[in-house]
């Protein structure tokens, strides 16, 4: 059905002066060329509008309420426009970001305070996924904005490194380990390593399985499926496995508990890499203006080893 806006616009101009008595708004068209477009809107609307006769014209059921709902109709339409327009200037909009769970302790509240402060028209909507789907979901459109731990490369997203950090490592208070300032990887030969399984964050996963190789072992890993953070926190509370995770991750899931611990992973050090991605289709002002801040973040917090350029 294709009514448009000017067509509406006509047809409240003419049941405002019918209805309630106003003069109509000027309209800049002949008075033949209104009663046709009234008369196409009928036709389009499949019912008459007005009743007509030779003493008087009035609305019918129809045409009262198409005079209630139009309103609405064209002050939502205009709504859009003016968003549109002002998303496209870069002056507000809402911004879908997609994150890996490990970043919701530290750089995710970061980084939302810092939208809040640099750009407070913005409307973030956060949302969480593993770090694999991330740059499908940025190709598909569903996210403008992406936090992925070493995310695979996709041809049509962008992306750089956000921060660098070390490996840690969280285990019970009542783990035989749990008394070691430091972690040396070799002593994880006869661990469970507690880790999410490797579709999930291909990269990650392997970085640290090399590490272990490079120690002359092969790590024996526990990986559930897309399990729930809280769970797996939980298992680690009974003494059995070794969790691995980034260290603002591990250190603040351990403030949070006091039945885990976190201790530096060492010799070799594990280093996780934390990537911003976006949709390299949308050059939008809006998504420029989420990554200057992003990266005035990693600046401040000195959350590179070397500041991005």
């Amino acid at each position: 059905m294709d009514v448009s806006p000017r067509v509406l616009r006509y047809f409240m101009a003419v049941a405002e002066e019918l209805h309630f008595g106003r003069a109509a708004t000027r309209l800049y068209i002949s008075q033949p060329s209104l009663s046709h477009q009234i008369r196409k809107l009928e036709e389009t609307l499949e019912t008459p509008l007005f009743v007509r006769s030779s003493r008087r014209v009035q609305l019918t059921a129809a045409g009262r309420t198409l005079v209630h709902e139009a309103p609405i109709a064209l002050a939502a339409l205009e709504q859009a426009v003016q968003l549109t327009r002002r998303a496209g200037a870069g002056i507000a909009t809402t911004i879908r970001l997609g994150y890996t769970p490990v970043t919701s302790f530290d750089t995710l509240t970061v980084l939302l305070d810092a939208l809040q402060e640099d750009h407070p028209d913005f409307t973030v909507d956060p949302r969480e996924f593993f770090s694999a789907e991330i740059p499908e979901r940025l190709c598909a459109g569903d996210l403008d904005i992406g936090l992925a731990l070493s995310p695979q490369p996709l041809d049509g997203v962008g992306g750089e490194i956000l921060r660098e950090e070390p490996v840690s490592a969280l285990l019970s208070t009542r783990h035989r380990l749990a008394a070691a300032p430091t972690i040396p990887v070799t002593v994880l030969r006869d661990e469970t390593l507690q880790l999410f399984p490797r579709r999930l964050a291909p990269a990650y996963y392997d970085g640290i399985v090399a590490a272990c190789h490079e120690a002359g072992f092969s790590p024996k890993i526990c990986a559930f499926e897309e399990p729930p953070v809280n769970a797996m926190l939980a298992r680690l509370s009974s003494g059995r496995d070794v969790g691995l995770a980034p260290t603002s991750f591990a250190e603040h899931a351990a403030k949070g508990s006091t039945s885990i611990i976190c201790r530096d992973v060492v010799d070799p050090s594990i280093v996780a890499e934390l990537s911003v991605l976006w949709s390299a289709k949308d050059p939008s002002p809006a998504i420029a203006s989420v990554l200057a801040t992003a990266r005035r973040c990693a600046e401040h917090h000195g959350w590179l080893r070397s500041p991005i350029t």
